[in-house]
């Protein structure tokens, strides 16, 4: 049996909602084989993270590097890059490897509000990888941060999706879960700016939903698709995790990339 190959580039989340656990689920069940490299290991429930370690430098490049000369993933997504060294060090492997199928959902702080990307590293970010990004996937918290002004009304989701374009990237995702009126994603690619509508789910268990969805962005491109149906495909997979999250612990439950997989699951598709 031969899958596609993905690669995720994130933290790891002890509580198996978010990171590197959260990508390879659903990377399983959008049908692709999942591949990794860890940048940090953090220790985390649904309460929120209480300690995280960056491993080092040359054991996530190692990861990296392994990973593409055997199994030469198509796509690749990242995550939680908290320093500009990683940030660097994996922009360097990206472009080494030629890995252009790159989703980087620019992880900056955990649902429990944790800081996770260093105060010094945005810098980084947008200046050695976005520009490598065949798309962006902030939310509008992380987007503000990125292009430091606020962002709140459509016409201003919309300019913000035009001006992370100009940091280099083919294309970016301003997600609207945050909004205040709808749950809608405005996307721009550089020519036309186009509205993915979603539908606001009432749930407190939303724990790994940006690493969902960036990561079926991911599984969708290495399956074949192109950016824009790939980009349909995972809104509509990401508010199934949702709609169908978990009620585990005391906090923020995580949303189920496994939704579709669970016999018992009423209305999966």
């Amino acid at each position: 049996m031969k899958l596609p190959v993905a690669l995720t580039i994130a933290g790891s989340d002890s509580s198996g909602g978010a990171g590197i656990q959260a990508d390879l689920k659903t990377f399983a069940a959008l049908g692709v084989h999942g591949t990794s490299a860890i940048t940090a290991v953090t220790a985390q429930n649904t309460m929120g993270v209480s300690d995280y370690v960056e491993l080092p430098l040359a054991m996530i490049r190692a990861q990296i590097d392994t990973v593409a000369e055997d199994l030469a993933p198509t796509a690749a997504k990242t995550g939680m890059l908290a320093s500009p060294e990683i940030i660097a060090l994996v922009a360097s492997a990206i472009e080494d490897n030629g890995i252009t199928n790159l989703v980087v959902d620019p992880v900056m702080v955990a649902k429990g509000g944790a800081k996770l990307l260093q105060d010094d590293a945005v810098k980084a970010l947008s200046a050695r990888l976005i520009p490598l990004a065949a798309v962006i996937t902030p939310n509008l918290p992380e987007a503000a941060v990125l292009l430091g002004r606020p962002i709140v009304g459509r016409n201003e989701r919309e300019q913000a999706a035009r001006d992370l374009v100009r940091l280099g990237c083919r294309m970016a995702v301003v997600k609207g879960g945050h909004a205040d009126d709808d749950a809608d994603d405005v996307v721009w690619d550089g020519v036309q700016v186009r509205w993915l509508p979603g539908t606001r789910i009432q749930t407190g268990n939303t724990h790994g939903s940006g690493c969902t969805f960036s990561a079926a962005i991911a599984a969708y491109l290495a399956r074949g698709s192109q950016i824009e149906d790939a980009l349909v495909k995972a809104k509509a997979f990401v508010a199934g995790a949702i709609r169908h999250s978990l009620d585990v612990g005391h906090g923020h439950g995580p949303v189920n990339p496994m939704w579709r997989l669970s016999g018992d699951v009423p209305g999966k598709s």
